[in-house]
């Protein structure tokens, strides 16, 4: 499934690269400590953190992630808007929780890594 349709399925806010929305997702990650997603994460999953600073933006572009998507209605931090534009990395967010948006991402047939 691409990118794209995810977050037309599940009414995701597109913060950054819109126009990168046509990514696959291979699978999915989530967790908000760095280290421990850029020891389990696999390329092209979407990352779902409630991390807003910069630095995710560095671990995904180092793990080759499809985007990462923010939850409990969490915003990224201006600083990592201009981080993700110029890598070209999609950040999304999303008003729920994380267990109940990854449930939903199970349920659309996305599978954690």
């Amino acid at each position: 499934m691409k990118l794209a349709d995810l977050a037309t399925r599940l009414d995701l806010r597109v913060f950054t690269a819109k126009g990168k929305l046509d990514r696959p997702v291979a699978g999915g990650y989530a967790g908000d400590l760095l280290s421990d997603v850029m020891a389990h994460a696999g390329k092209d999953d979407l990352w779902v953190t409630i991390q807003v600073h910069p630095n995710i933006v560095a671990v995904a572009v180092l793990k080759e992630l499809a985007g990462i998507v923010l939850v409990n209605g969490r915003e990224p931090a201006a600083e990592t808007i201009e981080r993700a534009e110029r890598e070209g990395l999609p950040i999304l967010g999303a008003p729920a929780a994380a267990f109940e948006l990854i449930g939903r991402l199970h349920g659309l047939g996305v599978k954690g890594s």
